[in-house]
């Protein structure tokens, strides 16, 4: 059944104004045009919600049980309307993304200022969680984009790719493997080595590129975070393979970042957004913004390699 809004909204009226007269000014109508609402009304319900005098006007017993009904949802309605209105003046004010640690920590100060430079008024929301996580998070569209490895699609989700990013080996300078310019895998063969965790999207990057070789490594500890795998690191107890960025967000201090090569192991950064969903401009300007930060901060390494 169709709700016949304004036909409530004409019974109400009438009902809180007591007369025909007073709720067809209220509403700018015709005496005519809302005795028309009403007698519909009345005619959809099958049952009258007046009775009519020459003096006044009074509720029915179906008019008195139907007015608080009618009341609450025009309440509700209110409510809808200005919860959508709060919704869209601070998505007006606000972009919310989601975004990788590494890439949070290294990209986002810069690029934020840069973006408060351009839009003042504009705040940056930022869920710096998992890949899989951001991926959640641009699905149900509590983050407008995400930056985060690129990877098996999700049906709904556009990806771009944006830059490759190398798995470096990290060491403390007074380490053995420290004065290298690069190593083979097979040179890490015997020695102590730091994993990350299976449930992360470089363990397996890791794991898909090595095959079989990944056994022969010596895996001694396994941590959940790169964090805590370079405070290992650190503490001379071993050396870490994670993603060149990721030395980048720590202090460094006596800690080195070596090349890996046969096989050279990358990940490929990406912003994902939403199929068939419009990108607002300032959004957009956001998402270049960030894209060209990952650009500056891998291209540098690749031409001192060479």
């Amino acid at each position: 059944m169709r709700v016949d809004v304004l036909g409530l909204q004409a019974f109400v009226s009438i009902a809180e104004r007591g007369s025909f007269r007073a709720a067809a000014s209220h509403l700018n109508l015709s005496q005519t045009a809302l005795s028309h609402r009403i007698r519909k009304l009345e005619e959809s319900l099958g049952t009258p919600l007046f009775l009519r005098t020459t003096r006044q006007v009074s509720l029915t017993a179906a008019g008195t049980t139907l007015l608080p009904r009618a009341r609450r949802i025009f309440e509700d309605l209110g409510f809808a309307i200005n919860e959508v209105r709060v919704d869209l003046r601070e998505g007006d004010e606000q972009v919310s993304l989601g975004c990788l640690p590494t890439v949070a920590a290294h990209c986002m100060p810069a690029v934020i200022a840069a973006f408060a430079a351009r839009h003042p008024g504009v705040g940056v929301r930022i869920h710096d969680n998992s890949a899989s996580e951001i991926a959640d998070k641009v699905q149900s569209g509590e983050a407008e984009f995400g930056v985060t490895i690129v990877a098996a699609n999700r049906w709904d989700l556009e990806l771009k790719p944006v830059v490759k990013e190398p798995f470096v080996l990290v060491s403390h300078r007074s380490m053995p493997l420290a004065q290298a310019s690069s190593l083979t895998w097979a040179q890490l063969q015997d020695e102590p080595l730091v994993r990350i965790s299976a449930e992360t999207g470089n363990r397996i990057l890791i794991d898909d590129a090595l095959g079989a070789r990944r056994e022969s490594l010596t895996w001694r500890y396994e941590v959940q975070r790169v964090v805590t795998a370079v405070s290992l690191v650190r503490s001379r107890i071993g050396y870490a393979v994670v993603p060149q960025l990721s030395l980048d967000i720590v202090d460094a201090g006596e800690l080195v970042a070596i090349p890996l090569r046969s096989p050279a192991v990358t990940r490929t950064l990406g912003i994902i957004t939403r199929k068939s969903v419009s990108v607002r401009p300032v959004t957009r300007d956001l998402m270049a913004l960030l894209s060209q930060a990952l650009k500056r901060s891998i291209a540098p390494r690749r031409d001192e390699e060479k």
